[in-house]
């Protein structure tokens, strides 16, 4: 008779290698039954008595985000203020200039020295696809058009330039570019 604790080697082997024949060890049994009894329970509770899906439990947790935010904090004066002054194109020749700097800079590419338009629109024109107010043209330069090619400068130019750039496009309204691109967009009355 064979000893308990020596392994139970199987009559078949292949290539040299035979095969083990050992109970599992009770542990793994017992949690395997309990992953069936775990699953069994899982399935009853998820898919016949319609316990909360993953989107329920996303919404239900994005809501109480939404609710642990706090509000937004009211603008200083100071910020008011600021804002109000960027809501008119500037007339300072300082921020023109560096508006045209950065206009040469960044803008041109696309936009034409000019502003005649290459890619992009003719600035000169009275002619505006998205809008022809000054804080049409600062929303679009800061926040882009990607579906035009063009990228939100939010994140490359602060607020400060942006504004400057705003500000020099203004200018450039109702100049005579040297190859002006066909207008595009509606005809604005400013």
């Amino acid at each position: 008779m064979k000893d308990p604790k020596e392994p139970l080697l199987m009559d078949h082997d292949a290539d040299g290698i035979t095969e083990l024949d050992n109970n599992l060890p009770s542990w793994w049994a017992w949690l395997f039954v309990l992953c069936v009894v775990w699953a069994i329970g899982y399935m009853i509770y998820f898919h016949v008595m319609d316990g909360p899906g993953q989107l329920d439990l996303y919404e239900a947790e994005v809501a109480a985000a939404e609710a642990r935010k706090p509000a937004a904090p009211e603008p200083t004066a100071e910020e008011a203020t600021a804002a109000a002054a960027m809501s008119e194109p500037s007339t300072d020749e300082t921020i023109i200039a560096q508006g045209q700097d950065l206009f040469t800079k960044n803008c041109m590419v696309c936009h034409g020295p000019d502003g005649g338009g290459l890619i992009g629109p003719n600035m000169c024109d009275d002619y505006w696809i998205h809008g022809p107010t000054f804080a049409d043209n600062v929303r679009i330069i800061n926040e882009g058009v990607l579906a035009k090619g063009m990228i939100a400068w939010k994140g490359v130019l602060k607020p400060e330039e942006i504004y400057a750039v705003a500000s020099y496009l203004y200018t450039l309204r109702g100049t005579t570019p040297a190859n002006p691109k066909a207008p595009e967009g509606e005809q604005a009355s400013l």
